[in-house]
């Protein structure tokens, strides 16, 4: 995953989102607050990473996931298409915490490496 960028959905201008800091909202899910960031990244094929925004891979971004206690909360269907390079993401937690560490990735390079048998998340 490289070109890893914050991606300002219209969505986030209704009702259901009050604005927490730059790029992070709140949406209260049954009385529960819920923080949702959005990121856009470019896959990397030569690290076996999809080639277009409709086939996301599973890794490094389930890595991603696990690392920042997140997931997936909006895939963005109309804007990951095969004729996309760029990919499409909301990520969610309970914890504001979470989000704003993943949103440390924001201009990183993220990939997996096989590491002395082992396949670790690198972020540089």
């Amino acid at each position: 995953m490289k070109q890893i960028e914050s991606y300002n959905a219209n969505k986030y201008n209704s009702v259901m989102y009050s604005e927490i800091e730059d790029g992070i909202y709140e949406a209260k899910v049954n009385d529960k607050s819920l923080y949702v960031t959005s990121l856009s990244f470019i896959q990397e094929p030569e690290f076996n990473e999809g080639a277009n925004s409709s086939n996301i891979t599973q890794y490094p971004l389930e890595d991603v996931l696990d690392k920042f206690y997140c997931h997936i909360s909006d895939f963005y269907e109309e804007l990951n298409t095969v004729d996309s390079q760029k990919c499409y993401q909301e990520f969610a937690s309970p914890d504001l915490v979470d989000i704003r560490n993943l949103r440390s990735l924001i201009g990183k390079h993220v990939y997996n490496k096989e590491i002395e048998g082992y396949i670790k998340l690198i972020i540089e």
